[in-house]
């Protein structure tokens, strides 16, 4: 099995490194100094488990012309950068390759393979023009949701600090050989990654925590902690958990999860930096399209009143506009 990473970041990397210890034949698309490492000194994957401290050596490069096609993309790059990525993936592409998107929020396949009055409808805020299924055909996505948390201690180190699951899934809810074949690698890489028979579950169940978190952490440049203990931000929360999910049961999906059971695994957290926060201090693109957008859109398009929602977008869509700039393709 031949996988490419797509930005061997934080969760790329990990990842990268997992597979390429249980056998694939793995190559990290990377650049600047965490290339140099990873080309020097492997793949340093530092861990409170014994199982997860390990160091791996998958080949490493930033031209993809040096790989060539490959089986499977594991696409670690953050939604903002897809429908740029082209350059990047076009180049590892065979007509059975699939692409297995580890993204937050709505991704750009959601009513591929699905029945009923929104099959194949595309979401403009999320695939603008069509410029994402342009680069990425829907035809070769995997859905992945992860539940792995991990960041870039120093070049070539990640470490790891809780979570080892990303599920996956196909868009039609068929368990495909594709599937299961990945699956299996990367539990043999330490891993776990259950096949979804609809993973649109799981979407939903993350997004929870995403929708509302990430952009008030934003706004208010504050952990989830200090957002669940301040009475007014947590009321905030709740609300817009409710509103997401009737969003959600308007699409033919009812998450099994109340917004009480979800708020407190948020609140176990502690004062932990969302990734939407930690972007901003690093003047990142931010990730709220996919995140946000994506469900007011969706809330228009089937006549859910969605007015909390509404008001926090327009206030991260500021945010957004007028605090970050644009760049080269940020990994996850």
């Amino acid at each position: 099995m031949k996988v490419a990473v797509v930005g061997a970041g934080a969760i790329g990397a990990f990842v990268g490194a997992a597979l390429h210890r249980a056998g694939a034949e793995v190559h990290l698309l990377a650049r600047g100094p965490h290339l140099a490492a990873l080309r020097r000194d492997g793949v340093v994957v530092r861990s409170s488990r014994p199982d997860l401290d390990f160091t791996a050596r998958p080949a490493a490069t930033d031209d993809p012309a040096d790989i060539g096609p490959v089986d499977y993309v594991f696409l670690g790059l953050k939604a903002t950068s897809y429908a740029a990525c082209g350059p990047l993936v076009h180049p590892l592409l065979h007509d059975r390759t699939a692409v297995i998107a580890a993204q937050n929020g709505i991704p750009w396949w959601y009513f591929h393979g699905l029945d009923g009055p929104l099959a194949g409808h595309r979401i403009e805020s999320i695939d603008p023009g069509g410029s994402v299924s342009a680069v990425l055909p829907r035809r070769r996505a995997i859905g992945c949701v992860v539940y792995a948390a991990t960041e870039i201690e120093a070049p070539g180190v990640v470490r790891h600090l809780e979570g080892t699951r990303f599920a996956i899934g196909e868009p039609d809810r068929g368990v495909s050989r594709r599937c299961a074949e990945f699956s299996e690698a990367m539990r043999a890489g330490g891993l776990k990654c259950p096949v979804e028979p609809d993973l649109r579950e799981d979407i939903w169940i993350k997004l929870l925590g995403n929708i509302s978190f990430n952009p008030i952490s934003a706004l208010a440049r504050a952990t989830m902690g200090q957002i669940c203990r301040h009475s007014d931000t947590r009321a905030l929360v709740e609300a817009m958990m409710r509103e997401t999910l009737a969003v959600a049961a308007a699409v033919g999906c009812r998450p099994a999860i109340s917004v009480e059971r979800r708020l407190a695994g948020a609140e176990r957290v502690g004062d932990h930096k969302t990734s939407t926060l930690q972007d901003l201090e690093k003047g990142k693109p931010l990730e709220l399209d996919v995140l946000l957008a994506a469900v007011v859109e969706l809330a228009g398009l089937t006549g859910i009143p969605v007015p909390t929602l509404r008001a926090v977008h327009a206030l991260a869509d500021l945010l957004a506009a007028t605090s970050t700039g644009a760049g080269l393709p940020d990994a996850a």
